[in-house]
């Protein structure tokens, strides 16, 4: 039931089922929207249109005005014309904005009373004096444009009566009941139109700025790290698909955390062992080394003498990955602190070839060193330059010695001078009597890092060659 609530939940709060709405919502204006607007509309008119400059109650019902002028016309059926006259003059003086004229039974106009009957500047001249057929039949046409509305009327209320006819003109303005101010019914649709159109265009806009608002901050927060290089949580908004989206960002983000944590604690762990190792096995080492050399110095058989001399070699290697192993803990942790001095480097490769020389000599190497004379300035700590030296010179004793080479020397390659240090073995892939993980060389790396010193190796079958130099941006 709570995944099922769930679900429902999701659907209710999607982006879709949220932008259905607002499309949805656009629609409704045709059959809804529109016929209200038209109420108010007509609310709006009468509240804002003016007052007419005459009384538009006489004219506001047309069928009381027909029937009005036919009675008229039915009483008059016998009349004279002064009498009809008369009467046409009454009913001007009542419906004051109307054209009223009569016609006999001849075609000759009788009378023409209009509302500017008083002004001499104002002639009608819209009827004629006698009319023809052809006359008659285009006022007629006329009248049904509505502009003035004609209302015809035969005297006596009927044609056979031979009588004439007579007419009462009706102006447009006075039946248009918005033509006193207000609001045109175009104007008004059209404000209509645009308020719809541009309301679903703003209501869509702010949708989806504010959809682009929010993964701007989730591409925000997965691009920006702390000070630890890992992402922070950010702020959840609504329970849509960003939403869920940002809660599995938040989750990835304590699993790295947790994560993270973990494996500091492992590799503080590890430091520690390492550390502790290194110094409880430095001392029983150094006592069987001293226990080896004092039984070197029995009458043991020559075999005997092989072996411990075997031993102690051993022992001495081990002693040595100790203290590559120690020091490779210590440079990883970040609790070596590299002084860098300006030193002859070449200098220090003298030297510690001078180191080295009686052991070379001793497994019957050939020893090439081609040094220039001119110094060879670097910024390197020197103790720990010695240090690189010196795994590098191991290196090739232990893994290198089929070849029986070691050369030292310096190039000049893409206009700087670089250390050369070459050796005739069998390539660093090959296998070998000594051949660990590799921890010296790491050791050599770090502290190259370290002393912003850059280094290759190229290695065949037929010999190793580590170059040393520094880079270009450091030159």
């Amino acid at each position: 039931m709570r995944g099922l609530d769930r679900i429902r939940k999701q659907r209710s709060s999607s982006l879709l089922s949220g932008y259905l709405l607002i499309i949805v919502s656009a629609l409704l204006f045709i059959p809804v929207v529109l016929p209200l607007s038209f109420a108010v509309y007509n609310m709006v008119n009468e509240a804002t249109k003016g007052a007419p400059p005459v009384d538009t109650s006489l004219y506001s019902n047309i069928a009381a005005l027909e029937n009005m002028w036919h009675k008229e016309a039915l009483h008059l059926e016998n009349a004279s014309t002064e009498a009809i006259n008369e009467r046409l003059h009454e009913l001007s003086r009542k419906y004051t904005e109307t054209t009223m004229f009569w016609v006999d039974g001849q075609g000759m106009t009788q009378l023409i009373l209009t509302p500017d009957e008083g002004d001499p500047d104002k002639i009608y001249s819209g009827v004629p004096d006698q009319w023809t057929a052809a006359e008659a039949i285009y006022f007629m046409k006329e009248s049904t444009k509505l502009d003035p509305l004609a209302i015809v009327a035969f005297m006596g209320d009927k044609v056979e009566a031979g009588k004439g006819f007579m007419v009462m003109q009706i102006p447009r303005k006075l039946l248009n009941k918005g033509a006193y101010g207000g609001v045109g019914a175009w104007a008004w649709y059209y404000f209509v139109l645009f308020a719809l159109f541009g309301g679903f265009a703003l209501v869509s806009l702010l949708f989806f700025r504010k959809i682009r608002k929010r993964l701007l901050q989730l591409q925000t927060a997965m691009t920006i790290t702390g000070p630890d290089r890992m992402p922070k949580s950010i702020a959840t908004g609504k329970p849509d698909e960003i939403g869920r989206l940002e809660e599995a960002f938040n989750t990835m983000v304590a699993k790295l955390d947790a994560s993270r944590k973990r494996e500091l604690e492992e590799e503080e762990l590890r430091k520690r062992l390492v550390s502790n190792l290194s110094h409880d096995l430095r001392t029983p080492l150094t006592v069987i080394r001293s226990h080896i050399h004092v039984m070197t110095k029995e009458n043991l058989t020559p075999q005997g003498q092989q072996s411990l001399q075997l031993m102690d070699k051993r022992i001495a290697d081990l002693s040595v990955l100790i203290e590559n192993l120690l020091s490779y803990n210590l440079l990883n942790s970040g609790r070596i602190t590299l002084k860098r001095e300006r030193k002859d480097v070449l200098r220090l490769l003298r030297e510690s070839a001078a180191a080295w020389y009686p052991v070379w000599e001793k497994e019957n190497f050939e020893i090439d060193i081609d040094l220039e004379a001119e110094p060879l300035f670097w910024m390197v700590d020197e103790v720990w330059f010695r240090r690189i030296l010196d795994n590098l010179f191991q290196n090739i004793v232990r893994h290198a010695s089929s070849g029986l080479y070691v050369g030292i020397s310096t190039e000049s390659r893409n206009g700087q001078r670089v250390i050369m240090i070459t050796d005739h073995g069998r390539g660093i892939q090959s296998p070998s009597d000594y051949k660990g993980v590799g921890l010296g060389l790491s050791i050599v790396d770090l502290l190259m890092k370290h002393m912003e010193l850059e280094w290759d190796m190229e290695s065949t079958g037929v010999g190793t060659s580590v170059v040393i130099f520094i880079p270009h941006d450091e030159i």
